[in-house]
């Protein structure tokens, strides 16, 4: 049963043509379809306005890239390109809008390039707060958000109430939720799931409605439970980077094969960026949405972390996955993440954890090299390092 649902979720997240979007949008009326960019955006708004809030995470090492080059320059990352390719492809025909939250200026420019070539009914470019004072970024980030809104309201008509959108925060609350579970469940018994496994189920949940992702995570979690499985001599890590541009699969199972369990990473971060629930019993549900951002987000390379250092949040993190080192995988030519791993490296060797660092690129192909590297990473850890680890963090 688990794996029929693993194939079913690894259909349905690398469908490039979104049949599952499509399909949904032809069952109801004044019902609308938003792409959205990585990493982070808030789901909720968009189902709370009768649509369906789609990941557009690239297209991997499933599509040929040959016009999307033309576009970019040689020495920026490669999910533009492909985004591009699919755009051309006519792979995001009946999505009516798209939402490209600030990263990079290569995003940026990736929205200005989607207005050029007259793809959806809006493009919005979403500014996300630095500054996490309510009353400065708050105010900025609720009405950025209320931007979004007012661009869906002019396709459909559904007004966003308290209650509608304090409906969809509860569907989101039990997402994360149960995510978060089948993390927890990793950390204990990585024998139980693999990692690949788990990106499938939850990379589904970026193409298909709240409402049916929940239905899966609640089975999966239950049969994981159910599940007995055999441990193997395998180190525990993190794998630190890939926030943004997604590992290929490959990647990840070369990792686990080289002699690691994956129990914490930054793969599809989005669907993990708010840490614990959001208020669902507020008069003014969009506040609480704005509020959460500001006080319970994740750290990560795209946000600004004065007062809150992502090199203290990852020792954090590495004390409460238990991981015996680090694996920085971010993808070539990706500034937000080359700039910070020396920081956060240093402060690894600081604290005496091990780490280890390469790139990748969404369509790399060959493996070989970074298992080589892996493998020795994990042997050098099981035979040579002491239990110590943790107890210098």
């Amino acid at each position: 049963m688990l794996k029929e649902i693993v194939a079913r979720c690894e259909e349905l997240a690398f469908d490039l043509s979104f049949s599952r979007a499509r399909e949904w949008k032809s069952q109801g009326k004044n019902r609308v379809v938003v792409g959205h960019l990585p990493v982070y955006f808030p789901r909720e708004i968009i189902h709370a306005a009768n649509g369906l809030a789609v990941g557009i995470l690239g297209g991997g090492d499933r599509k040929l890239i040959i016009r999307g080059d033309a576009y970019y320059q040689s020495y920026i990352c490669h999910i533009p390109r492909s985004i591009i390719e699919l755009a051309i492809d006519k792979h995001f025909a009946g999505f009516d809008g798209f939402i490209f939250p600030s990263i990079c200026d290569v995003m940026r420019n990736l929205s200005g390039m989607f207005q050029m070539m007259g793809e959806g009914k809006f493009v919005k470019y979403l500014d996300l707060p630095q500054n996490f004072q309510s009353h400065i970024g708050g105010t900025f980030y609720r009405y950025e958000l209320q931007t979004v809104l007012n661009e869906v309201y002019k396709l459909n008509g559904i007004e966003v109430t308290p209650e509608r959108l304090n409906h969809s925060i509860k569907l989101f609350n039990i997402n994360r939720t149960l995510i978060r579970q089948l993390y927890d469940i990793r950390q204990e018994f990585p024998w139980k799931m693999t990692a690949a496994d788990l990106y499938h189920i939850v990379r589904a949940g970026y193409v298909i409605p709240v409402e049916e992702h929940n239905e899966i995570l609640e089975s999966v979690v239950r049969l994981v439970m159910e599940e007995r499985g055999d441990p193997m001599d395998k180190i525990r890590v993190l794998v630190m980077g890939a926030f943004c541009e997604q590992p290929p699969v490959g990647l990840i199972r070369t990792i686990e094969l080289a002699g690691c369990y994956i129990v914490e990473d930054d793969f599809l971060l989005g669907a993990r960026w708010i840490q614990g629930d959001i208020d669902t019993g507020s008069t003014d549900p969009l506040e609480s949405i704005t509020s959460a951002y500001l006080e319970k987000s994740t750290f990560s390379s795209s946000v600004y972390d004065i007062g809150n250092p992502k090199e203290v949040r990852l020792l954090n993190l590495i004390r409460q996955r238990k991981v015996d080192g680090v694996i920085f995988a971010a993808p070539s030519f990706c500034d937000p993440a080359l700039l910070d791993h020396p920081i956060l490296q240093k402060e690894c060797n600081d604290k005496n954890v091990r780490f280890i660092s390469f790139l990748y690129s969404e369509n790399t192909g060959q493996f070989k090299v970074i298992k080589e590297q892996v493998g020795t990473f994990s042997d050098s850890i099981k035979l040579w390092d002491e239990p110590v680890l943790k107890a210098n963090l």
